[in-house]
């Protein structure tokens, strides 16, 4: 290793849906971020690891920044609140789509009361024309002096290089945190986790909010060599646990066979995945539950 070696964490920040995720799974280059077309689906800081000869960076993507309506809310503006006092760099990121907002400005306030450096990346541009971007940067710019401002593409991978290569730039000597093979800090089973969720979330549309949690119940390797996952989907009411069930299970049933190629894809490994649904009443308000479902106030948040 170079005694240059570069490294540093940078904060991804921004409202709920504005491509936090899909720009974190652009850079590492594998899923390790669900997707989805609802807000705030990001509930941990979900750390990916960009590693080259230069240096190493590591991400931290926050909850979508908004106003909590529950316990497991108040969690996740906690988390996303701690990732601005841990970095060196901060991505606040917009949509190109969107003209500024409230929740824009709410963050823009928290922003300056930091002294870490913030880049404004102004993602989505792939969906406006080019002439649409610059009075964009010129009102943000008036909002808050920005250290860097980047236009990019998460989904086509836009300018995305360039903001790494000057993220990297920017960063001071340092140690390599991790192997350079590893591109996250979170276990297996969280991901496998996240995965399942994701599918629960594209899957059933605006008919389950956001009350669905999923647990890793067991993984066991069989005589086969195929992995046996089961996994429980936690939601709050007998309603919602018919609707993720599906008529004759053919919702579940998608819900499994979606997530069990992405799991394969992820392990490397054949895979059986066994899906049960559960009801637990007003979950996202009792600490006890949320700390089971693993949304744990320790110091790594």
């Amino acid at each position: 290793m170079s005694e240059a070696f570069k490294s540093g964490f940078v904060a991804i920040v921004g409202r709920p849906n504005v491509g936090k995720s899909t720009l974190l799974n652009q850079m590492i280059g594998e899923k390790i971020a669900i997707m989805s077309p609802k807000a705030q689906t990001t509930r941990n800081k979900i750390q990916g690891i960009y590693t080259t000869d230069e240096g190493q960076i590591v991400f931290i993507d926050t909850p979508g920044i908004h106003k909590p309506q529950n316990g497991l809310g108040d969690f996740m503006m906690k988390t996303a609140n701690s990732a601005l006092h841990e970095a060196d760099m901060i991505w606040f990121v917009v949509n190109a789509d969107e003209p500024r907002g409230g929740g824009d400005d709410y963050i823009i306030n928290r922003l300056k009361d930091v002294e870490t450096p913030v880049y404004l990346v102004i993602n989505k541009v792939d969906l406006v024309q080019p002439q649409e971007v610059l009075p964009m940067i010129a009102d943000y710019q008036a909002q808050m002096d920005f250290a860097e401002i980047f236009p990019i593409s998460a989904r086509t991978g836009d300018n995305v290089q360039a903001l790494i290569d000057t993220t990297m730039d920017q960063m001071e000597a340092g140690p390599q945190y991790y192997p350079e093979d590893q591109i996250t800090d979170h276990p297996e089973r969280f991901i496998m986790a996240e995965l399942i969720r994701e599918k629960v979330l594209q899957l059933t549309r605006q008919e389950v909010p956001h009350s669905v949690a999923v647990v890793i119940d067991s993984i066991a390797r069989e005589a086969n060599e195929k992995l046996h996952v089961q996994a429980t989907i936690v939601v709050e009411r007998p309603s919602q646990k018919n609707i993720i069930i599906g008529k004759g299970g053919s919702m579940i049933k998608e819900i499994g066979t979606r997530a069990r190629k992405d799991i394969e894809r992820l392990l490397g490994s054949k895979v059986y995945l066994e899906l049960w649904v559960k009801v637990e009443d007003r979950w996202r308000d009792r600490p006890q539950a949320l700390q089971s479902y693993g949304y744990k106030e320790d110091a790594d948040v």
